[in-house]
């Protein structure tokens, strides 16, 4: 049972006010997660090492870019680990194409299922949040085709709705998600 004042949320609020000791209690619980998925996308120590430093640097320096009401601290900081690795990896491929040609390169490492479990609990959660907040208008035909499996068509009878308009608000409304998932990239 973790004391008033140390779980995520809190320790969040203490280094949004600048509290060092708070990114410390943050840094040790978050560490290891962080750590290994940097390590199995990178296989590099020394890389995954500085993967680590940027993320925790990253919190310290924009606490506000980490939105509590959007999902977990532990979430936040290994999606942005992984996207890290990852773009360290591409831009370590790149460099090989260009020096080595294509041939000689490695293929793009894959996280393991526990990393794989966290980023798409993670990633599901920021879609079913973004959808929650759409218009009725447009989360309503998107709810029904896409979390319940209807047709268009059956979308469209559900709502009362001519087809065309149904698929027209759901283009709209994915195009929104779309926007709107991209602007929440750190």
């Amino acid at each position: 049972m973790e004391t008033p004042g140390t779980d995520d949320r809190s320790l969040h609020q203490r280094v949004v006010g600048g509290d060092e000791s708070a990114l410390g209690e943050v840094h040790s619980r978050h560490y290891p997660l962080v750590l290994s998925l940097a390590l199995r996308v990178t296989r590099d120590r020394v890389v995954a090492e500085d993967i680590v430093q940027e993320v925790f640097v990253t919190f310290w320096e924009r606490p506000l870019a980490f939105d509590p009401d959007r999902g977990s601290l532990r979430s936040w900081l290994a999606t942005i680990a992984h996207r890290r690795a990852v773009d360290h990896v591409r831009s370590e491929q790149r460099h090989r194409v260009s020096v080595l040609g294509p041939r000689l390169t490695e293929p793009e490492p894959s996280p393991s299922p526990l990393e794989d479990w966290v980023l798409a609990a993670d990633e599901a959660a920021r879609v079913r949040r973004a959808v929650a907040r759409l218009p009725g208008g447009l989360r309503e035909p998107i709810e029904l085709a896409y979390y319940r499996g209807r047709t268009y068509r059956q979308t469209a009878e559900d709502l009362g709705l001519p087809e065309g308009t149904v698929k027209s608000r759901i283009r709209m409304g994915l195009r929104r998600l779309a926007d709107e998932l991209a602007e929440e990239e750190v």
